[in-house]
């Protein structure tokens, strides 16, 4: 592989004690029941309204789902400078030996600005977020399309990432991945994949270099 996507929320930056603040805040005052990060850890999954569905004990309608959607990030905008980058994550770009991008489901424009002013940006040859008001669907054509603007053929690419649905994408798509244990997923699920798994951004990019090298 020439080419390494990261994924932004879990990965690069360390948000998954906010995401969970952000879900309670969302969810609880519906009645669901107040989640810690290992549930959430061991329990998320996509689409994210299936996921609401099992938390609040009944389905959740499109239009339900929007609002919901739109609390979320609402509160997790607000708590959003209290999150850091990943404790290597500066030191992990800067140890690939290639190009480098960055994909997200994160809105594009706020993705964007969180990580020009963090600084990435000019180590990035590509940065997209999603650019619909609501879609909690799978990261697949998202991906496919990142790395067709690049010009990077999927064989060519690896993912660096943190849930069960990027690996899912990857494969979709024809690209390699390394799953990150230190996200928003616990490792047994990440391992139950059968895709290759680090436990910190560094491992990744070696893990990510060995299967370039193969």
């Amino acid at each position: 592989m020439r080419h390494l996507v990261w994924d932004w929320n879990g990965t690069l930056l360390d948000d998954t004690a906010l995401v969970v603040a952000a879900t309670n805040a969302t969810l609880t005052s519906l009645g669901a029941r107040t989640i810690s990060v290992d549930d959430h850890r061991t329990g998320f999954f996509r689409p994210v309204a299936a996921y609401y569905e099992v938390l609040l004990g009944h389905p959740v309608p499109d239009e339900e789902f929007a609002r919901l959607d739109t609390m979320f990030h609402a509160v997790y905008h607000d708590g959003l400078a209290g999150a850091g980058l990943a404790p290597d994550a500066l030191e992990a770009i800067g140890a690939w030996n290639g190009s480098q991008s960055l994909l997200s489901m994160f809105f594009h424009d706020d993705l964007v600005a969180q990580v020009r002013h963090r600084g990435l940006e000019p180590l990035l040859g590509r940065v997209d977020g999603r650019r619909t008001i609501v879609d909690g669907g799978s990261k697949a054509p998202y991906l496919a399309a990142h790395l067709a603007a690049l010009g990077i053929a999927p064989g060519e690419a690896v993912l660096v990432a943190d849930t069960v649905d990027d690996a899912d994408a990857a494969r979709a798509v024809g690209a390699s991945i390394v799953l990150y244990t230190g996200g928003i997923t616990d490792d047994a699920r990440l391992r139950a994949t059968g895709a290759p798994l680090a436990g910190s951004l560094l491992e990744a990019v070696e893990v990510a270099a060995s299967l370039r090298a193969a």
